[in-house]
């Protein structure tokens, strides 16, 4: 799509696909999603928890075809804020573009303390690691240091991401390994675990709908993140096609990953042992480390450090690609579409997350620590609406297509809308379950309902509020019709987009 060339531009071509799907593995990351829900799932269904990431997986890749094409048609950085508008008009469009730069503003802080925190224990400094002060002080640092990457260049991110992913991809592997070859040889826990592994593992209905209805809530939230590759689109080689494969190969790599490791710490540890202590988070990874490894406990909490540190930074980017497409197209403050002209990244919307998120995490913190899990469960109603809200894009903005072909019609209609119409059953289902007090890490409840509930019901209302404030404060952005992906292909072979793309006026 060509765009005004008067102001810099994002750097096209800086990554490629390898680049593009370790960022979408680092965003999810795999090592810390684990290990924070991984005792709660079980503790719902047993052994059957990799049946319910399975399942989890179900939506996720019908809404990871949903980028794809939608990608292929309009590649923008702005992702679903967007293709949205796009297709169902401005209102909900720049509702879906607040939700996914919420969602980084509530997690950016958790991810970073997590680093902090096992990074020291990797270290042996377990007494720093409880160290309140410090570990938020290091926290706030490592957040500004993370974004100042993110900044000074798209390669130099992909880079570190490498790296990373591959620091944790193998501790990891290391542990999945020597955790089911101790469990096989009954070496593993000796009160209910050495278990051996069975195909009725991978059934999610084992356990009784109820307890797959809770278990889905919490298997959605650790692939969340895929999509960051995609946000990328326009510093991506081969933007077409590039970073709609690679959001969809790191759905499948998370899925192997998440049903290896599952099924290992299962069979050494069995149930009991997991359900036990589903109320510890990430920590449990802590200690099922020291029990599998001993003295190289070292390797597993490295592994969650340094998911959670990669992760810190991949989240600012799509989050901050958001801003600058919404400023881009009119709907945001015209400084977040300042492109830095040297490293031709989004510096001001950059920065901005990272302040707010640091801002968020400290705030929420002198609150209480739990009132920061409890805005982490918030995020659920996010993910749900901002993910639904693409599948059925993709529908609409190519229903002229969908009778073209039966694969159109599965990929690109069928598969989304199915993919949404279970994400908005779990929005329903989460939304009930968060109004109970009882089900909140608080413990207490706010105007009547869960405090993560509340949370998530100010984050829109407040998204709304400052809609309505720039609707009136500037029109250009709600002047923009819906269109359809042939539409918008003529119209950009034409010139005829000048106006929702050119660079906003004084």
């Amino acid at each position: 799509m060509s765009r005004s060339t008067d102001q810099p531009q994002l750097k096209s071509g800086a990554i490629g696909f390898v680049d593009a799907l370790v960022i979408g593995l680092a965003s999810t990351s795999p090592a810390y999603s684990l290990a924070a829900v991984v005792g709660a799932v079980v503790a719902l269904v047993g052994v059957y928890a990799p049946g319910v990431f399975l399942a989890s997986f179900v939506p996720m890749l019908l809404i990871a075809s949903a980028f794809y094409y939608l990608n292929k048609a309009d590649q923008d950085c702005g992702t679903t804020f967007s293709w949205v508008t796009r297709a169902m008009g401005p209102w909900v469009g720049w509702m879906g573009g607040w939700a996914i730069s919420m969602t980084g503003v509530l997690v950016i802080g958790s991810l970073a303390d997590t680093g902090v925190r096992f990074g020291l224990l990797a270290l042996q400094l377990d007494g720093l690691a409880e160290n309140t002060f410090l570990v938020r002080t290091l926290t706030v640092l490592l957040i500004f240091a993370m974004t100042w990457i993110c900044v000074i260049g798209t390669e130099t991110s992909a880079k570190l991401q490498n790296g990373l992913i591959i620091a944790q991809v193998g501790a990891l592997l290391v542990f999945a390994v020597v955790a089911l070859v101790a469990g096989l040889s009954g070496n593993g826990e000796a009160d209910g675990g050495n278990l051996t592994p069975s195909i009725d593992w991978l059934n999610p209905f084992g356990a009784g709908g109820a307890a797959l209805t809770g278990g889905l809530l919490l298997g959605v939230f650790i692939y969340w993140g895929w999509e960051s590759a995609v946000n990328l689109t326009e510093e991506t080689s081969d933007a077409e096609s590039t970073p709609g494969k690679a959001a969809i190969v790191s759905t499948v790599v998370l899925l192997v990953t998440y049903l290896g490791v599952t099924i290992a710490i299962l069979s050494y540890f069995g149930t009991d042992f997991l359900a036990s202590r589903e109320d510890e988070a990430e920590t449990i990874f802590a200690t099922m480390a020291t029990q599998v490894l001993g003295g190289w406990d070292w390797v597993l909490l490295l592994a969650v450090a340094t998911s959670a540190i990669a992760s810190t930074q991949t989240t600012i980017l799509p989050a901050s690609r958001t801003g600058l497409s919404m400023a881009r197209r009119h709907a945001m403050p015209k400084a977040l579409a300042r492109i830095h002209p040297r490293f031709r990244t989004p510096d001001v919307s950059t920065w901005l997350v990272a302040v707010i998120a640091a801002a968020w995490y400290v705030v929420v913190n002198l609150i209480s620590e739990n009132a920061l899990f409890d805005s982490l469960t918030a995020l659920s109603l996010l993910i749900a609406f901002y993910y639904s809200l693409t599948g059925i894009a993709c529908a609409v903005f190519h229903r002229k297509q969908l009778t073209r072909s039966a694969k159109d019609l599965l990929l690109i209609g069928v598969g989304p809308l199915i993919g949404s119409a279970l994400l908005i059953w779990l929005l329903v289902e989460s939304i009930g379950d968060l109004a109970d007090p009882a089900n909140s890490d608080l413990g207490t409840a706010w105007f009547g309902l869960g405090p993560p509930l509340v949370m998530g019901i100010a984050i829109f209302l407040v998204g709304v509020l400052f809609m309505l404030f720039w609707r009136f404060k500037d029109r250009r952005f709600w002047a923009e019709k819906t269109t359809t992906a042939e539409r918008l292909q003529a119209d950009i072979a034409a010139g005829r987009t000048a106006a929702a793309v050119e660079d906003p006026a004084p």
